[in-house]
């Protein structure tokens, strides 16, 4: 049953990926507007339509809207026809305010044209910021929304520093920091974790999407020559099949587990001994991490922005790019006594910091003020 919380204004919010995509976002997204009883009452959207096979969660709908681009004349295209979905599914007299999942993408301009008379709630993602600075068209939209937004939460102040370079016009008044969260069911009732020291190898697992910017490439090359460890991937079927090759080149066995469902992978952690973040550009918040600590598994990882705000000394701190202190990290995880039984604690604490009830209480609150 989800925590108890103040009602406010209906929410409307889009998410323009399709049904069953992977990612912390999607999880985040589901976790508070979706269910029987969801944190944020709203008009929730994703794109279909959804595999037959897939159940969709309650409170989802999906628009069948094809051509989702970044940029040019077709951009524009997908955008108009996305409004227009979007005026036809929603009533706006329903509605007292938008959530804009992420501060780029079609999504945003779309519901922000569909419902030009609502107040608006911008929610900055890190993958927003890395693809506005890759493609022009996608930053002109970043600027537009952090401009037409009345509220910008970020969930780090890593976030917003970044926002800030990519639109440094933005009025700062307009940000405020709100964490991400993780369910409060995960921090009140884990899974069991079974007692007992390291088994022979340290068993390392990286759970999440094999995209350039998570370092996955990087983790493997510096883990080649590395002795005593292995290493379990969870992650969408195809893109561990692409990885496959480099994988081979650089001769280290990977155990593949398939993209797991939520509590599959909260089992997951409790079966190894530590997990792996090698992101190589920026996190939002890191709610994977996080979801392990709740879970008992200490994590190490890169010192990118965000991953360091929203873990510091509760996890360890490595350079994922260079082999011989990663080797000399995970060392000191098998063999300094007493450390991994320390960062499991300081673990535990810092998961409790971030309640998914608390983030959905301030958007909540934020909404309410803006109605």
């Amino acid at each position: 049953m989800s925590p108890h919380l103040a009602t406010g204004p209906l929410a409307a919010t889009v998410l323009d990926l399709p049904a069953g995509s992977p990612g912390g976002s999607v999880e985040l997204f589901l976790d508070l507007y979706t269910g029987n009883h969801p944190l944020i009452p709203a008009r929730a959207f994703m794109l279909g339509p959804s595999s037959p096979r897939r159940r969709l969660p309650a409170g989802l709908d999906l628009l069948s809207v094809a051509g989702k681009c970044l940029e040019g004349p077709a951009f524009g295209r997908y955008v108009a026809t996305l409004r227009k979905a979007l005026a036809v599914a929603i009533n706006p007299a329903q509605i007292g305010v938008l959530h804009l999942q992420h501060l780029a993408f079609g999504a945003t301009p779309a519901l922000i044209r569909a419902l030009p008379a609502h107040p608006r709630i911008a929610l900055v993602h890190g993958t927003d910021l890395i693809f506005a600075k890759a493609h022009r068209d996608q930053l002109q939209v970043l600027r537009e929304t952090a401009r037409a937004a009345d509220a910008i939460v970020v969930p780090t102040g890593a976030m917003a520093d970044h926002l800030l370079k990519l639109a440094p016009q933005v009025d700062r008044r307009k940000i405020t920091h709100i964490p991400w969260g993780i369910p409060d069911r995960l921090l009140t009732d884990p899974p069991p974790r079974p007692n007992g020291a390291f088994s022979s190898h340290l068993r390392l697992l990286y759970a999440g999407r094999l995209t350039a910017e998570k370092g996955v490439e990087a983790l493997i090359k510096s883990l080649a020559p590395v002795p005593g460890v292995e290493l379990s991937i969870a992650a969408p079927r195809p893109q561990f099949l692409a990885l496959a090759p480099l994988l081979k080149r650089a001769g280290v066995r990977a155990r593949y587990l398939g993209w797991l469902r939520r509590p599959q992978l909260w089992t997951a952690f409790t079966e190894h001994d530590v997990l792996v973040m090698p992101s190589t550009t920026l996190e939002a918040m890191g709610l994977v991490a996080l979801e392990a600590q709740a879970c008992g598994l200490p994590v190490l990882y890169q010192p990118v922005p965000g991953l360091s705000e929203a873990l510091a000394a509760s996890g360890v701190a490595t350079d994922f790019t260079h082999s011989a202190a990663l080797a000399r990290d995970l060392a000191r995880l098998r063999t300094a006594p007493g450390l991994v039984t320390a960062l499991r604690q300081a673990g535990y604490t810092n998961a409790a910091r971030y309640p998914l009830s608390a983030t959905a209480q301030s958007l909540t609150d934020l909404g309410r003020q803006l109605y």
